[in-house]
């Protein structure tokens, strides 16, 4: 076996499942489960009604590279979104199954482990893929922690020139996961000029780009600030995408990667390997979903109503940040987050993330200590009854403690 497979943590709701393990909640409560990041808002009709009709291509094996008019879509639609002038379907885009497993494979591909000390840095806290991703790939992780300090961006003023020099990829994410916190074209900037001058691989996880607060202004991508800084190459800088959250299709595994065309082609050499190529029929509704924009307004529009009912029932008992982007809300607890999570579900039923599940102790501390993350993807009648069961189970908390 890979010895490395030994330095992978157990997931978050491994370790959640035996948070809960052995506790009886009232049964006269239903359960709610804000825990797990999986769009419930329904799948597009004409995604559905055109499923059947895009079947003819089963007989054959689809290419790695997807059909031309997949990508185009893509381009197209990564034209309007983010503004973009230069970006190629035939060099600079690959369709994938999800941003999981490409975020994942991405790490093997890209990772030199000949060298004496390969760096990969990655948020703090994260989405778990990147650290499985590293430590697979053989190199060594570097965590940047996210505080509320710092708006819950990464400082990258505080790491040093040494670290930078043995860098070869960092995994950004934003919006982010799980703080809904978004790069500014400061801090893009900032990171673009470092990728350049020290010579690594800017790996942006977008996935939550189409779920924002304002209409006036969705959150940026690093393509977008590329392009605006004269970098019409978009050295070094690759991006992911997915229809899961966009589309609220997660079951149809549908995402791109985009970027560096000599990234992008080495990336494709890795995966006709790897046969990962999408199926036709997917590839058939996704040209439908990245051409229409009409569901995921309606989509952002739910997620603000959720996001605006729950807010204000929980202000006034506890300090809620809403980042600009995203589905979750970050939440700092009165106690322990671990117990937090684990109290709430025996006394209220209700299922949420401790933030230590999703962050690693570092010298600085851990931030996603006295943190839990809620997912507002459940209905608006589900949401606000977790918001209220959530703000009686503070304030009998607060009544303990006096």
């Amino acid at each position: 076996m890979n010895p490395r497979l030994e330095l992978l943590h157990a997931y978050p709701f491994e370790r959640l499942a035996k948070l809960k393990a052995g506790i009886s909640p009232p049964p006269e409560l239903a359960h709610i489960a804000l825990s797990i990041g999986e769009p419930k808002h329904p799948t597009p009709d004409f995604l559905c009604q055109n499923l059947s009709q895009n079947c003819a291509g089963l007989a054959q094996y689809p290419s790695t590279k997807g059909s031309d008019e997949l990508r185009q879509a893509i381009a197209d639609w990564l034209s309007r979104r983010f503004k973009l002038q230069n970006i190629q379907s035939d060099q600079q885009i690959l369709p994938v199954n999800g941003t999981r497993e490409a975020l994942f494979a991405f790490a093997q591909a890209v990772i030199d482990s000949r060298q004496p000390r390969p760096l990969v840095l990655i948020p703090n806290p994260f989405y778990q893929i990147y650290e499985g991703a590293v430590l697979l790939a053989g190199a060594d992780l570097v965590y940047l922690n996210c505080e509320k300090e710092n708006d819950f961006i990464c400082d990258f003023d505080q790491v040093s020139e040494q670290t930078w020099l043995d860098c070869q990829l960092i995994y950004i994410c934003s919006p982010a996961n799980p703080t809904g916190a978004v790069l500014n074209q400061t801090a893009f900037e900032k990171l673009i000029k470092l990728a350049l001058k020290y010579d690594f691989i800017i790996a942006s996880d977008e996935c939550y780009s189409e779920i924002y607060a304002n209409e006036q202004t969705p959150p940026l991508g690093l393509l977008e600030v590329a392009e605006s800084m004269g970098l019409n190459d978009y050295k070094n800088c690759i991006i992911f995408h997915s229809l899961s959250k966009r589309s609220n299709a997660p079951g149809l595994r549908s995402g791109f990667v985009a970027g560096d065309a000599d990234i992008i082609q080495a990336f494709f050499r890795y995966r006709t390997y790897h046969g990962c190529a999408m199926p036709p029929h997917h590839q058939a509704l996704s040209i439908l979903a990245w051409q229409d924009e009409q569901h995921v307004l309606a989509n952002r529009q739910a997620y603000n109503q959720k996001f605006d009912i729950v807010i204000k029932i929980l202000i006034p008992v506890i300090p809620v940040f809403r980042g600009d982007g995203g589905f979750y809300l970050w939440i700092e607890t009165p106690i322990d987050d671990i117990d937090f999570a684990q109290k709430l579900y025996s006394e209220q039923n209700m299922t949420v993330l401790p933030g230590q599940f999703l962050s690693r102790e570092t010298k600085q501390g851990n931030p996603g200590k006295k943190f839990i993350r809620l997912a507002l993807v459940a209905s608006i009648e589900e949401c606000t009854e977790a918001a209220q069961r959530l703000k009686q189970f503070i304030t009998n908390l607060e009544n303990i403690n006096e």
